[in-house]
């Protein structure tokens, strides 16, 4: 079941009341009739599948007198069933609207479906009139606080996303409203500190009101701005005549010129550049005997004696003798004194010699002598 509730012409509030007690998923999807979506002014929210829909606005002057069709279509997810029903909206303008002072109140623990309550929001427009004390005192405006550029709050401490109320009234503020446009509270609220308000208590056992996001807006005052809207057509194009499409004897076309210019031409030019390449690298090289024919004798000479000479180096340096490592030179017996032979022996290639030896490789190589008695 859907019901109904109208409030002024400034703001109409529509939510699901609670229907059987099946405990089915149901989810709804709303749209103005004819059309893929709802109007400008109306919204639609629902937590989850077990939660009700909501659906909440505030028309503005221009959709007075102008009946909106909202189809509301509900799937139950467990069964597939499906239900539709379209909700009638009328639009009536009333006398009391506009009210010239509107204040707008941020609510930091309460989210838009909860506010959308009527006993929730009676409760605060109660602690609202008791604060203002005015005659008159309605609800103009709700919107959530993602609609406004809001994060969404981490899932922790039962964080809320907060939610944006707007009254109107016909008397002139308070001064404990008054209280945020002092500049010491001012400077509080540049310091992103609370400012201390005097009539905060009032809210504070059910409302956390961020008082220095709070706007108060005297309509008496503002300048109305007057935009020059262009004057919309009818949204038919001129008559202009029949459409003449183009004749059916086109005259044909020689492409010969277009592949030359863009095929031959190019290819000709590349075959040319590849020959000449080809000619360079591989038709012109000079060989060894032409390059020794061109050298001069003398500089072959000393060529041919730096090669001699690097030949002889590298040979003589094979059997040149160098310096034994430690590891390598004799060693004294530490018992009878004799003198141990060295791991390698003379004609050891020292070119291939490793730096270190393994323990198992000493153990085969050295072979200590025994000691001798006392009487040899």
């Amino acid at each position: 079941k859907v019901s109904f509730l109208s409030w002024h012409m400034m703001n109409i509030f529509i939510w699901p009341t609670q229907g059987d007690s099946s405990n089915d998923p149901i989810t709804f999807n709303t749209n103005l009739k004819g059309y893929p979506d709802r109007p400008g002014w109306l919204r639609y929210i629902q937590r989850t599948s077990h939660s009700d829909g909501v659906l909440y606005g505030s028309p503005t002057a221009e959709h007075v007198g102008k009946p909106t069709i909202i189809e509301i279509t509900a799937y139950n997810k467990r069964t597939f069933e499906t239900a539709r029903h379209n909700l009638v909206i009328n639009i009536m303008s009333t006398e009391e609207f506009p009210l010239p002072y509107q204040a707008e109140f941020f609510i930091k623990n309460i989210n838009v479906e909860e506010m959308l309550a009527s006993e929730v929001l009676g409760d605060f427009l109660g602690a609202v009139k008791n604060v203002w004390q005015p005659e008159r005192l309605n609800a103009i405006n709700i919107t959530s606080a993602l609609d406004r550029g809001g994060r969404v709050p981490l899932p922790i401490n039962d964080l809320k996303e907060g939610v944006y109320v707007m009254v109107g009234a016909d008397v002139q503020f308070s001064s404990c409203l008054r209280e945020v446009e002092t500049p010491q509270n001012q400077l509080r609220c540049s310091q992103e500190m609370e400012p201390v308000i005097s009539c905060d208590k009032k809210f504070r056992a059910q409302f956390h009101i961020d008082w220095c996001k709070i706007s108060l807006v005297d309509i008496t005052k503002v300048v109305p701005v007057h935009s020059n809207r262009p004057d919309l057509g009818t949204g038919v194009l001129p008559d202009i005549g029949e459409y003449n499409p183009p004749s059916e004897s086109l005259k044909s076309r020689d492409y010969f010129a277009d592949f030359l210019i863009t095929l031959a031409v190019p290819s000709a030019v590349a075959l040319v550049l590849f020959i000449i390449l080809g000619y360079s690298l591989c038709c012109r090289r000079e060989g060894v005997e032409k390059r020794n024919m061109q050298t001069p004798d003398i500089q072959l000479v000393h060529h041919s004696s730096i090669q001699k000479s690097t030949k002889e180096l590298r040979s003589m340096s094979k059997n040149r003798e160098i310096s034994w490592p430690l590891s390598t030179l004799p060693v004294f017996h530490p018992v009878s004194g004799e003198v141990v032979p060295p791991i390698h022996p003379d004609n050891y290639e020292t070119t291939s010699m490793p730096l270190m030896q393994t323990q198992t490789n000493l153990q085969s190589q050295i072979q200590i002598p025994q000691q001798q008695s006392s009487g040899k």
